[in-house]
């Protein structure tokens, strides 16, 4: 891989990262309840999820898909109803101050494991090794998992970041409800355009 393609390779995973997504509307809603340090374990659980999954559909779940196309459909329904249970979670969560005492913020094993179902996730480590990794050798795809593993976490940090920029101003349970009704929602959202709803 010459130096353009992987300038170009890290460009493209430190926008897909950055970008609103499932993750990093979660890691806002987290930093807001919980506090940047209480969420450092989701954020790296995000990492280490990401360069698994992107790793393992270069290896051989892209070829998978290929031959059964019913699985990639399978594992959309799969994502989609996690991530309406995940967005009833939010707007239902409890008021500020219980979250200092009785709320816990996903933990590293469960952010890495939320990867596997979600669908910006796939399409972003599916799309990076079809992109640059077309012709799927080791090496190649090695490069772009690591490409995500340095990008990554200070890409997705900004959003636990902004979640507690937000968090005195959600001292008000009137407030925070509105907040995490409004995070429920974009979270929902998001699902249009990594699945293509609708078009």
């Amino acid at each position: 891989m010459n130096f353009p393609t992987l300038a170009a390779l890290l460009g493209f995973a430190l926008v897909t990262t950055a970008t609103p997504g499932p993750n990093n509307l979660m890691l806002m809603a987290s930093g807001a309840n919980f506090g940047f340090r209480r969420t450092v374990p989701h954020m790296i659980g995000i990492v280490g999820g990401l360069t698994v999954l992107t790793l393992m559909a270069g290896i051989g779940l892209m070829a998978l898909f290929d031959a059964f196309p019913l699985l990639r459909n399978v594992l959309e329904v799969i994502s989609i109803g996690y991530l309406l249970w995940l967005a009833w979670k939010v707007a239902t969560a409890a008021p500020l101050k219980d979250t200092a005492t009785g709320g816990q913020p996903m933990t590293f094993w469960q952010a890495a494991a939320f990867q596997w179902v979600n669908p910006k996730a796939w399409a972003m480590g599916l799309s990076a090794i079809t992109l640059y990794a077309p012709d799927r050798s080791l090496l190649s795809i090695m490069l772009v998992a690591a490409a995500f593993a340095l990008v990554c976490f200070p890409a997705i940090s900004i959003w636990a970041w902004l979640g507690t920029v937000v968090r005195q101003w959600l001292s008000s349970a009137r407030r925070r409800r509105a907040f995490n009704i409004a995070m429920a929602a974009l979270l929902v959202a998001s699902l249009y355009p990594v699945l293509g709803i609708g078009g």
